[in-house]
């Protein structure tokens, strides 16, 4: 099982490696520069924090490290040492019905894997884009890691299944008691207004594979 000091150690390193302190890495990525202090590793009642899978995916794509390159930072072994595998599905695929349970969770057959680095999310998956109607967001192949644990806000990507049936990856720009307001990612395609009952789920996109 991945440690929580694994975890930090990789965050330090690839900020070292970069020429950046913690504060300096996340500076670089978009994130608040406290992020990833010491001071923020552990709550005042003496609970470790774990740094999110969106903001190392931020931290990845800032320096253009790989995924294999931060899990070998984690493990100081061959990369892939300390990695998990999550499930995998098409988005295409997804759509079809049957693969995840009334809570946005992944269920039956049709399933494949990826190895992901252990963040300590049991509940991650992961949605290979099929085409570019969501371009230039997300292009044909590309794999996007969904939670659907994480809390959302507005302006977070995610990923919304209808009660009939259909997978999106959209943009939240506003969510009410009744509707759920959504920016579509190609500026070709249009934006989504959706009752709150015609949703049957909705999850946070944490990470994208490019």
């Amino acid at each position: 099982m991945l440690r929580h000091s694994d975890i930090w150690k990789a965050i330090d390193r690839l900020a070292g490696e970069n020429g950046f302190s913690a504060s300096g890495l996340a500076r670089k990525a978009g994130l608040d520069p406290t992020t990833f202090n010491r001071s923020k590793r552990i709550t005042r009642e003496g609970k470790l924090r774990w740094p999110s899978t969106e903001s190392i995916g931020k931290i990845l794509a800032a320096t253009g490290a790989s995924l294999d390159q931060f899990v070998s930072y984690i493990a100081d072994e061959p990369a892939g040492a300390a990695s998990r595998h999550i499930p995998l599905i098409a988005m295409a695929q997804a759509s079809a019905g049957g693969h995840f349970n009334e809570t946005g969770h992944p269920v039956g057959r049709g399933w494949d894997e990826i190895p992901f680095p252990d963040v300590g999310d049991t509940h991650l998956y992961a949605l290979e884009i099929s085409g570019d109607g969501m371009a230039p967001a997300y292009r044909d192949g590309d794999i996007v890691v969904v939670s659907p644990q994480a809390s959302i806000r507005r302006g977070d990507r995610v990923a919304v299944m209808t009660r009939d049936g259909h997978l999106f990856a959209l943009q939240l720009r506003r969510r009410s008691a009744r509707k759920v307001d959504l920016q579509s990612l190609n500026p070709l395609h249009g934006d989504r207004v959706l009752d709150i009952d015609d949703i049957a789920w909705i999850a946070r996109i944490v990470w994208v594979s490019q």
